[in-house]
């Protein structure tokens, strides 16, 4: 009996300083994937000159040659938080959004404080939104992008910062409100990051 509850013990001590790595991990894999984004981001993929000269054609006068590309790395970072909150700590996602103002000559945390408030509104509903289905959970999360977009410009107006031209900001919303599904995808299926059902526990038997 004694050696059957000394290797349970054993066992679980492994598991839990399994966890810490396993959390490491994923925080590992976050930061390849965002980079990997803000470096696809960096290249000469797109001329935004011509629609911010006023270029004529396609939807709001946008060609596809100027169309914007989604923000990726917002949609990953949502729907990380709707699924695995606890894989990914605000201090990482502040960090991160803060370079990457500093990379693209944003102004320095303001994007990354409406982002880090986001997340912190998702994850502090974290229990509540696992319940729901990917529509409910789309809609919620289009309405929070549609929040972010408002604030951000709302903020930079305050601050009298230049703002990039309504259109263009704007599409590149729709871009970023519709790509979410396909990033939802690549989580679910190909990373195998999904949200743990209403009462699961992990092997140490505390609630995901």
């Amino acid at each position: 009996m004694w050696s059957c509850r000394k290797g349970r013990i054993s066992k679980a001590r492994l598991m839990s300083n399994r966890r810490p790595a396993r959390k490491a991990l994923y925080v590992a894999l976050f930061l390849g994937l965002a980079a990997l984004v803000t470096f696809l981001r960096l290249l000469p993929m797109q001329d935004y000159g011509a629609a911010a000269s006023g270029s004529t054609g396609g939807l709001f006068g946008l060609s596809a040659r100027d169309w914007p590309a989604p923000d990726f790395l917002l949609c990953l970072t949502l729907a990380w938080i709707v699924r695995r909150p606890d894989l990914l700590p605000a201090p990482v996602i502040a960090a991160y959004f803060l370079f990457e103002d500093l990379l693209l000559l944003r102004p320095p945390g303001l994007w990354a404080l409406v982002v880090l408030l986001a997340t912190e509104f998702l994850r502090t509903r974290a229990g509540l939104l696992r319940g729901f289905g990917f529509w409910l959970e789309y809609a919620i999360v289009f309405g929070l992008m549609l929040t972010m977009f408002l604030a951000n410009r709302a903020l930079l107006a305050i601050v009298m910062m230049p703002n990039a031209p309504l259109d263009l900001s704007f599409a590149q919303f729709l871009g970023t409100v519709l790509a979410y599904p396909a990033v939802v995808v690549v989580l679910h299926y190909v990373l195998k990051l999904r949200k743990p059902a209403t009462g699961e526990v992990d092997v140490l038997g505390q609630k995901l």
